[in-house]
């Protein structure tokens, strides 16, 4: 067949609804003498444009002809020579011999020259939409992370580098405290080692914290993109996919610049987890097209290929349950889809239990890894670790169920009402062999969905943006182009044979639930949503003749270009032409339209991102807090920083090294701001606060309320107020003040009995004068005592009747005097004598 036979054919396997354009133009060559032109045939630009790139058509001084309409044409009618059996192409994983071919693990996109341009760059938005707030964090040779919980994680990263700093030293990982085996055992032990790795010096500790989480969406994002390959094989979605990944909003906050947290590692490992899956299942489905049911699942489980994805499956899963408290859950879309997969694989002929073999075999090592480390390290909450042996167990009983419901071709329908009856007794028997862990289960239910007052616990869907527009606000568009896709996938899976459009369906479905109720799953939702999202985007263009129809929609198994039974997987399916560069104005309306649809997500990442960040006036008071503290010599706790919780690991981390937890501050900073007793609180604390920092809030307080006391009215007492005796200015800004709590200095004066007595002095803190007052009467003794927060001068007025020379002191003509206060009597609470 010649060069334009073979190029028709080609064209017409990826895209079968140009065969009416081909024909048109074949009709036209064979009617008309000589070279024709655009305008003679009734194809649209975007088709033509088509033809003359690959090569059907050809340009000739300014007009077109066919390139070969003999060749062209017997293509039509079908009289060139089929594709044999024999000739045919073995799925990915096989050569044509059965030989295993690594190289096929992935498909050829991936070297592709073009495609990996395209994925470089969608990898650099990636990078880019998590550096937006660069300047916030970088200060000054600090990393001042954003939140408050990435300096959990820096403190425990500091924990254990004074236990090792060597990277080679794992036995670190069964000796790490209590305090870190918890609930995030692997993020801890993993950020160690990559500081270790560094030098395990501050250097370390502040790159780990910046870089890190940057590093691990990057590697997410290629993540996407093979999940988005392997399941359509489209190399455009692939890049959509990641396009939209990479500038969702919420997924943007929890994992730019300096948030080092579990959440990184949870998201880059629920990607592998998917495209594991995905893997196993699109091989099975390719195999099931091209070679029918039983030697489908023969050939996939003779694959080598399969053993190695499901090993490496199953490490991830073994990995992803020690990451984070909430890892169970990632468990349930996982149990959902093996129960829909043994039913789709049961409807369709094949054995459940050998067509899941590999998936199993993850479930094994997942347990055995998930296990061993809980028994062998004290990692996690037993009922944590065993949660994949629970999953394992269920599947082995689904399977076996799926096996005889198979051979007695009962109805779908009943399968699934049986597997929620296994599901539901599997729960009964864990609740009555096992209490105690049910109960902390429960309570680990509880404090996931059950908090209040937390910015990430209101639903995706929230009343705030009217409920249809908050997926806009956190996800974008891609939101709406993916529920779209959704339910199409869903039609498409009951249909057919297509386990790895369930797969994207169970998981995609299960976190828009769980974003609903907390919108803190969003985040996870947009990597299974992204791939969804990328196929929309792209059938979105090609509706206004931007792009070719996405491949998914051209019909086939898995993505496949052509219809069920077709020879779909050719050798040429990732030949550099799946992705063609567009001409200039086509690519002009491509960055308009791309734009536009991606113009709400580029507004919203840095805004939230920036909700998160520090102020300048933030990052100034813990300088100031910093440098008192080391000048006065304290050490924590009598360094300890009170402020709002949300705040309060931030500041504890700089100032003293102790960000492990927030507690105290979240039980008493409330009472203590919207209280109207601040010096009364000096006793309450019992040493146990050094500073107070104090925010601006959105409400209308009372003017006596600690907060106004000292955010508007500096400590100062305000116009004819007192000031107060136990809060020295550190930073005054508009939105923040930093105060040392502070023993004072007790000015005693003799005077008349009864007599008030003023003292006055005046501080310049932030470039601001105080005027700080404070007022005592005396007792029956004559004898006045005023505690003072700030070091200085103090005039001495009221009915005050003299003053000493000895406390440096002087008796002016209105019969005032002044008394000087040091810096360590204010430190130490010392007191001063007026004779």
């Amino acid at each position: 067949m010649t060069g334009a036979g073979e190029a028709t054919r080609e064209l017409l396997d990826e895209r079968p609804e140009l065969e009416d354009a081909v024909r048109a133009v074949v009709e036209t060559e064979e009617t008309t003498d000589g070279p024709w032109s655009f305008h003679d045939v009734d194809v649209d630009s975007g088709a033509f444009g088509e033809l003359v790139s690959r090569g059907v058509v050809e340009k000739v001084d300014g007009d077109y002809r066919v390139s070969d309409v003999d060749a062209v044409g017997a293509v039509l009618a079908g009289d060139s020579a089929e594709t044999t059996a024999d000739e045919r192409p073995s799925p990915p994983g096989m050569l044509p011999d059965g030989t295993p071919d690594w190289r096929r693990l992935v498909d050829r996109p991936w070297t592709q020259p073009r495609a990996l341009v395209g994925l470089l760059g969608v990898l650099f938005v990636v990078a880019a939409m998590r550096l937006t707030q660069y300047g916030s964090v970088f200060r000054e040779g600090r990393v001042v992370s954003p939140g408050n919980d990435p300096y959990f994680y820096r403190y425990w990263i500091e924990q254990l580098l004074e236990l090792s700093a060597d990277p080679t030293n794992l036995g670190i990982l069964a000796e790490m405290p209590g305090g870190a085996t918890g609930r995030r055992p692997l993020s801890h032990a993993v950020n160690w080692w990559f500081t270790a790795l560094l030098g395990g010096d501050q250097a370390a500790v502040d790159a780990v914290a910046a870089w890190l989480p940057v590093a691990a969406m990057v590697g997410l994002g290629i993540v996407v993109y093979a999940i988005a390959l392997v399941v359509t094989r489209d190399v455009r979605v692939g890049l959509a996919s990641v396009l939209l990944f990479a500038i969702a909003p919420v997924h943007a906050v929890y994992t730019g610049v300096g948030f080092l947290e579990h959440r990184l590692h949870q998201y880059f490992w629920l990607g592998v987890t998917l495209l594991g899956l995905a893997w196993l299942a699109v091989d099975l489905a390719r195999r099931v097209e091209l070679e029918g049911t039983d030697d489908a699942v023969r050939a996939h489980l003779r694959s080598p290929a399969s053993w190695l994805v499901g090993g490496g499956l199953g490490i991830a899963l073994g990995v992803s349950i020690h990451l984070w408290g909430g890892s169970p859950l990632v468990f349930v879309p996982l149990a959902g889809y093996v129960g829909l997969r043994a039913v789709l694989d049961a409807r369709t002929g094949l054995s459940p239990t050998l067509a899941n073999l590999p998936v199993l075999l993850a479930l094994g090592v997942g347990s055995l890894l998930s296990v061993g480390v809980h028994e062998s390290w004290g990692w996690h909450s037993s009922f944590v670790a065993y949660t994949p042996v629970l999953v394992l167990g269920g599947a082995i009983v689904v399977f076996g169920i799926g096996e005889l419901w198979r051979r007695k071709q009962l109805h779908p329908g009943l399968f699934v009402g049986l597997q929620a009856a296994v599901a539901a007794a599997g729960l009964f028997a864990f609740r009555r062999l096992r209490p105690e862990d049910w109960v902390e289960a429960q309570g680990r239910m509880e404090d996931l969905f059950l908090r209040e007052g937390y910015t990430e616990s209101v639903s995706l869907f929230t009343p705030d943006y009217a409920v249809l527009f908050g997926p806009l606000v956190q996800i974008g568009v891609g939101f709406y182009l993916a529920v779209g896709v959704l339910g199409w996938a869903t039609w498409l899976t009951w249909r057919r044979y297509e386990p790895g459009w369930l797969l994207l369906s169970v998981y995609t479905g299960y976190f828009i639930v769980l974003a609903a109720v907390q919108i803190r799953f969003a985040a996870q939702l947009v990597v299974p949503l992204s791939v969804l999202g990328g196929v929309g985007f792209v059938y979105a263009l090609s509706a206004v003749d931007l792009a070719r129809v996405p491949r998914p929609f051209q019909g086939g198994t898995g993505g496949s270009p052509r219809n069920e039974g077709s020879n779909s997987w050719r050798e040429d399916d990732g030949d550099d032409r799946a992705f063609e560069l567009p001409d200039p104005r086509m690519a002009a309306y491509l960055l308009a339209v791309g734009l536009l649809l991606c113009s709400f997500s580029l507004l919203y990442v840095p805004s939230l991102t920036a909700q998160t960040t520090y102020t300048d006036g933030q990052y100034a008071a813990v300088q100031g807090i910093d440098a008192h503290a080391e000048a006065a010599d304290r050490e924590y706790p009598d360094d300890f920083v009170l402020s709002r919780w949300g705040d309060n690991r931030m500041y504890n981390y700089f100032v003293n090294g102790e960000s492990r937890g927030y507690g105290y501050a979240m039980a008493n900073y409330d009472d203590f701001r919207f209280g109207d007793d601040p010096d009364g609180w000096y006793g309450e604390f019992e040493d146990r606060v050094g500073y107070v920092v104090v925010t601006d809030v959105d409400a209308d307080l009372p003017a006596d309320t600690t907060q106004i006391q000292l955010l508007e009215e500096r400590g100062a007492g305000g116009g004819d107020g007192d000031g107060l005796a136990h809060y020295r200015a550190l930073l005054l800004e508009e939105d923040v003040a930093a105060f040392a709590v502070v023993p004072g200095a007790t000015i005693e004066i003799e005077g008349e009995p009864g007599a008030e007595i003023d003292v006055e002095t005046t501080a310049t803190v932030s470039g601001e004068t105080i005027d700080y007052r404070r007022t005592a009467t005396a007792d029956e003794n004559g004898t006045a005592r005023v505690t003072v927060a700030y070091p200085g001068e103090y005039d001495i007025g009221g009915e005050y009747d003299g003053g000493t020379e000895d406390v440096g002191g002087d008796t002016g003509d209105d019969g005032g005097g002044t008394v000087t206060v040091s810096e360590a009597d204010v430190e130490e609470g010392a007191t001063v004598a007026v004779e």
